[in-house]
């Protein structure tokens, strides 16, 4: 004797049942679908580091180029000296003036190196994190008053490329540059300046 509800039992569990199956077809999906992604993400870091080879391949075929060249190599976080050379060209003789400049230099290279030292601040502009220069840092403000704007400028100039380029290691680091556009050269542009250079100096060693 079938009881009241009975058939309304059965096509719950049929319902059930049938959710069961295709939770199970999507747990597969899923299976497979996060399987795709582990081998793409596994792929991309190869190619990435590939790339990461490629480039530091360039900059070292690159690096004795002079800085004229249309790409070459701009180690980012150099200090320019020059400012600091006229600073002290205007306070003391032509011999005076170069050895209190490098030391001076010297001195900025190593302020640009400590990790102790924070001279940026964190802002927020249309919802973007940015860093940028502290105007309140005492070292940089004591810099400006002692060598002048053009110093300040050498020196801020510096810390952003670090921050940029290097922020953990807080070092120079050679990049390969585009430097008519100031800016980063891609990959192939790299490759294709050292090809056009090839064929010139193909091209000479034919007419020689």
């Amino acid at each position: 004797m079938k009881h009241m509800g009975d058939d309304g039992d059965v096509e719950i569990l049929e319902k059930v049942d049938t959710i069961l199956k295709q939770l199970r077809e999507k747990e597969g999906e899923l299976e497979d679908l996060e399987a795709l992604n582990r081998t793409l993400i596994v792929k991309e870091r190869k190619s990435n580091d590939e790339l990461q080879e490629a480039r530091k391949e360039l900059v070292n075929d690159l690096k004795d180029l002079a800085s004229s060249a249309h790409i070459g190599v701009k180690r980012m976080g150099e200090l320019d000296s020059k400012p600091f050379h006229e600073a002290m060209q205007r306070k003391y003789n032509e011999e005076e003036a170069e050895d209190r400049a490098s030391e001076l230099c010297s001195l900025w290279e190593e302020y640009l190196k400590d990790p102790d030292w924070h001279p940026l601040k964190d802002i927020t502009v249309d919802g973007n994190h940015q860093q940028v220069i502290d105007e309140e840092d005492e070292k940089l403000n004591d810099l400006r008053k002692e060598l002048g704007d053009e110093v300040y400028k050498a020196v801020t100039a510096a810390l952003m490329e670090i921050n940029e380029y290097n922020p953990s290691g807080r070092s120079i680091i050679s990049e390969l540059w585009n430097y008519p556009e100031g800016r980063r050269a891609t990959l192939e542009e790299g490759v294709m300046f050292i090809l056009k250079q090839w064929k010139v100096a193909k091209r000479k060693r034919g007419m020689s």
